[in-house]
């Protein structure tokens, strides 16, 4: 009973930032996915459809730091890595899509690790 409220509640907070993204297309899109033990992200082009730049607890630049992925420190590097990679392709800004999940804990992380790299939301 309990699993299911959470993701109605989680599809809900899914819609309404899925309608925010649908009037910003002009605007590049940072969307992040978690499981228990792994976090995933990429920056999309919307208009175009592709991925720009993407990084994971499962990529090879992870690996080598780190070996657990579902805590906190791991979304850190995540967004570090990420950005990274945005700022050398030029990227400056994005719309930060946390599908659906609470802005907390690794999500929260993962945000703050971006924005210290100089990418703005």
């Amino acid at each position: 009973m309990k699993t299911s409220e959470r993701q109605r509640l989680r599809e809900r907070r899914k819609q309404r930032v899925k309608n925010h993204v649908q009037r910003n297309k002009e605007k590049l899109r940072l969307t992040v996915f978690k499981t228990a033990k792994h976090i995933y992200a990429q920056i999309i082009n919307d208009l175009e459809g592709k991925t720009l730049v993407a990084e994971s607890t499962l990529s090879p630049g992870f690996k080598q730091q780190l070996q657990n992925g579902g805590n906190v420190k791991a979304a850190q590097l995540v967004g570090h890595l990420l950005a990274e990679k945005a700022v050398q392709q030029g990227i400056k800004e994005v719309y930060y899509d946390r599908n659906g999940f609470v802005y907390t804990g690794r999500m929260k992380a993962l945000a703050d690790a971006v924005r210290e790299k100089g990418i703005k939301f």
